[in-house]
């Protein structure tokens, strides 16, 4: 099976399938045999995920889904701007956090990431997204101010705020496809 190695100073091997593309993340070290095992051995969720992403893109296609333009997204981006941060300041002092910068971004892996300093990173295509799914994913940042991890602890104060979290999660992950292949 043919794949793109990207090997970092990282401890594990790591398989992706992104926009059709096998992608295998390896420690520098690690020898090319073990490497071709861990894919061989994980063939079967491979080809899985190859054929969800094709039928995905091709229903799409069928339901004439098309790329935004430059000015839709830049329209989208700014909309982001303006409702995201009301959302992260409704919510912080019922999730019981500070934060930091707000950033809007158009990114085609990420809804959403808080880093170490507390400065929170949003996908502008949440405004595309039913209001709840945007809130639960600002829940799900803040939520990272108490918890830099997904443990359960993590998740009984997402829960605590959101309590339709899973629901809204759950669109994400059937409908989310349809958003992010909507960058150009």
């Amino acid at each position: 099976m043919e794949y793109r190695l990207i090997r970092s100073g990282r401890k594990t091997i790591a398989v992706q399938v992104k926009d059709g593309e096998v992608i295998v993340r390896a420690p520098n070290r690690a020898p090319r045999a073990q490497i071709d095992a861990f894919v061989a051995r994980s063939e079967k969720w491979i080809l899985q995920k190859l054929r969800e992403q094709e039928a995905c893109r091709e229903r799409l296609e069928k339901e004439g889904v098309k790329k935004l333009t430059r000015q839709e997204l830049e329209a989208l981006a700014q909309e982001a701007a303006r409702v995201i941060p009301e959302r992260v300041a409704y919510y912080a002092p019922l999730v019981g956090v500070t934060y930091g910068r707000i950033t809007i971004r158009c990114q085609k892996t990420r809804w959403g990431s808080c880093s170490a300093k507390g400065n929170l990173n949003f996908n502008c295509l949440l405004c595309l997204a039913p209001p709840e799914v945007l809130d639960s994913v600002v829940v799900h940042e803040l939520c990272h101010r108490l918890e830099m991890n997904h443990s359960d602890r993590f998740y009984r104060e997402v829960l605590r705020v959101c309590p339709d979290y899973r629901r809204s999660y759950g669109w994400l992950k059937e409908h989310g496809g349809e958003l992010l292949v909507r960058l150009p």
